[in-house]
Parts: C-alpha cells; structure tokens; sequence
C-alpha cells in the first residue's frame, strides 16, 4: 500500500482517541509515526508513544542531519514549542501503511516530501463548543492545568483550519465525531478502500 494516513482536526476533535483505535484494529495493519517535540510532556503522556519528547538542542542536531521532514513553531502562553516529523527510519513509504496526527500545515508538507499520491488526509471535526468542553475536561485533568494554552490552541484552530486553508489544501472528506463508533467505522472503509 505504502499509504501515510494523517489525521487532521482542531483542538478536542478526538484525534488521539481516534488515532489509538484505528491502530489496534488489525484489519487496517498501519504503523504509528511518532512526531516529536520540544512541549513538556503531559501527565498522561509517554515519551515515545504520543509523541517523542526532546530539547531544542536534539532538534538542532535533527536539522543539522537533514532529517526534518516539516517542522511547525508555536509561540504559546509558556514560551516556543516546536513540533516536527522526523525522517528517523519510522516511514518506508513503498510497502507499509501508516497513521500521524498532524496539522494541516504538516500534511502539506508530508505530501511534498513523499509525493502526494503517498499522503492522504482523514479531517476530523464537530461542533466547536463540544470541542471546548472536551478540552475543558483535559484540562481539568492535569496535575496543573494550563487553561491560557488551551485558550490559545483552540482560537488558533480558527485560523489553522479556516476553509480557505482546507480547500487549499485540497481537504474534501469531512469525518463527523459526532458518535466516536460510526465516526471509526467510516475512517476504516476509507482506508480499507486503499488496499
């Protein structure tokens, strides 16, 4: 197949939920590409499992390899957060099936660096206030919530993910997280349809 799969979609869409369910099913067959970055790590992350979680000096020594395949900088609330996807040896792009979750920025970028028949986009989205309840709950669920980041996150998706953006990015499948089931259901036929 050879496909990457990027899940896209704002803040609270149900991207991680999402991402874990469709990499059990063993149907699908797909890898985990794990990006990186330089944000601290949450309570309930694992290093290496959402995310690879590093320094901006490893990041450096990354750029300096030539290994950044796309790199995004956030100015938050507690100062410059780095996200990328590394050419690390986590992607054979001829012969397996893969699954990120990305920005729509990144996926662009994915498509560039792959070639674009390599790199296909799952947009997730629903309702923006049930997003913001759902980050709300994350939230709250932290050792020290952090409410001025993810009031930040989540009007930065307005922008990030404006339909001018979508459309230039070439974004026509929309999938609904209204009823999280039918929603992976649908993402499976999708990607089943690929094989």
């Amino acid at each position: 197949m050879g496909k990457i799969f990027c899940l896209l979609g704002k803040s609270g869409s149900g991207k991680d939920t999402i991402f874990k369910r469709l990499i059990d099913k063993k149907v699908l067959n797909l890898k985990a590409i794990i990006p990186y970055t330089t944000r601290p790590k949450r309570e309930k992350e694992t290093n290496g499992i959402e995310y690879y979680f590093i320094d901006e000096d490893k990041l450096n020594n990354y750029k300096n390899m030539g290994k950044v395949i796309e790199i995004r900088e956030y100015n938050t609330v507690n100062g410059i957060w780095y996200y990328s996807t590394i050419d690390d040896g986590q992607i054979d792009g001829n012969n397996n099936g893969y699954l990120i979750i990305t920005t729509l920025e990144a996926y662009v970028s994915l498509q560039n660096y792959f070639g674009k028949d390599k790199v296909v986009p799952i947009y997730i989205t629903l309702d923006d206030g049930i997003r913001l309840e759902r980050a709300l709950k994350r939230e709250r669920e932290q050792e020290k919530p952090n409410y001025s980041e993810m009031c930040r996150r989540f009007l930065a998706d307005e922008r990030d993910f404006s339909e001018s953006k979508l459309k230039s990015a070439g974004i026509k499948k929309v999938y609904y997280n209204y009823e999280i089931n039918e929603c992976i259901n649908d993402i499976k036929k999708s990607i089943l349809s690929y094989y």
